[in-house]
């Protein structure tokens, strides 16, 4: 096939190039706009390897780093590549003078109201790791300043991004398989030392001050707050829990395994969280009156009817703004997505932090 070269007037060359040039900004703008210029609070949590990695591919504007440990500082300044002017010692002396839109979380669970108090009264919003807090006593703190401030307290699981997961909560909403009976979540690993986690990480995650419990706060949380979410922000009426110390040696301050039972008025979960899995795990199970569902893990999923019909699919990608942590926390902050009744959501997770409390105490 042969291509026709087509004519255009100087006129209406100059006109074209004026369109691209236009559209071209706008773009630009759009993007710009797009890329949440946040501050970093704490570097001793592994999880702040996520946010800079995407810190690097430019999908998040990281405007400064607070942290006092100058060790921290120099370690991850060399992983990647930031300049000495991104850090800072203080919270809020980066917040004062870099003014950023959010600050995210990566520090001990136990010194999350420590960060809230501190942009709270600046109207910063905060997103967390989860879980909110190491205590019950500390989320009511961090609810009480987002209230009277008004800012927004978002917490960030990794299995809020799963998209089996949210395969699973639409095919449940549909009545796909009757009312829910029971839940099952499992959530862990071989255990924090075992899999490498950093000396800093797991100086505070096996401190029962600074991370509020062992496996029951570090994993439980997973399955407290898909369970929150799959029953509408419907609390249990009742929670029992046990716990084990299976590796004293390893863990002497903290538990290493916890099963938690959840009541409901019409289900019951099942939430089996330990440091002591054969192998890294996050998978959930939902039975209704007519079928059964199994997210294997972030994409793969295989169902069951009562006739006996079975199934396996992989779930579609998720779509923005529920894909992403970062692309999430902007379109709330930008009031597109309402953000109070989901996975994130402060009203979700003080429930995740009722739930915890209560396992703690009948364990």
């Amino acid at each position: 096939m042969v291509g026709r070269c087509i004519k255009i007037s100087a006129g209406n060359f100059n006109k074209l190039i004026i369109l691209i040039l236009l559209v071209t900004c706008n773009y630009g703008n759009i993007a710009t706009a797009q890329v949440l210029r946040v501050v970093i609070a704490g570097l001793n949590h592994d999880h702040v390897h996520g946010i800079l990695n995407q810190y690097n591919k430019g999908l998040v504007n990281i405007v400064g780093i607070a942290e006092p440990n100058k060790q921290l500082q120099q370690k991850y300044s060399k992983l990647y590549h930031l300049p000495d002017s991104l850090f800072f010692d203080e919270l809020k002396e980066v917040l004062i003078t870099k003014k950023p839109e959010a600050v995210l979380a990566f520090n001990a669970v136990g010194k999350h109201l420590e960060i809230v108090e501190t942009c709270a009264s600046l109207g910063i919003a905060v997103m967390v790791e989860k879980p909110l807090a190491a205590t019950l006593a500390q989320a009511k703190q961090i609810e009480m300043l987002a209230n009277k401030f008004h800012i927004r307290v978002l917490t960030n699981f990794e299995t809020t991004w799963y998209a089996s997961y949210q395969d699973v909560y639409n095919t449940v909403s549909k009545d796909s398989i009757g009312p829910i009976k029971k839940m099952v979540a499992h959530d862990g690993h071989q255990g924090p030392k075992e899999i490498g986690c950093s000396a800093e990480f797991l100086n505070w995650l096996t401190d029962p001050a600074l991370n509020g419990a062992g496996a029951l706060n570090d994993f439980g949380c997973y399955g407290a707050d898909l369970m929150t979410w799959l029953m509408h922000g419907v609390k249990p009426v009742a929670v029992t829990a046990i716990t084990r110390h299976y590796k004293p040696g390893v863990y002497p301050k903290v538990d290493d395994d916890a099963t938690i039972i959840l009541e409901y008025p019409t289900a019951t979960g099942l939430i089996e969280a330990s440091w002591n899995w054969p192998f890294s795990i996050k998978d959930l199970e939902v039975f209704g009156e007519k079928g059964y569902l199994h997210a294997l893990d972030n994409q793969n999923i295989i169902s069951r009817m009562r006739e006996n019909i079975k199934g396996t699919k992989k779930a579609e990608p998720l779509v923005a703004p529920v894909n992403d942590p970062i692309i999430y926390l902007t379109a709330v902050l930008q009031n597109k997505i309402a953000g109070t009744d989901d996975q994130s959501s402060l009203k979700y997770n003080m429930i995740v932090m009722e739930i915890l409390d209560a396992a703690k105490r009948s364990a």
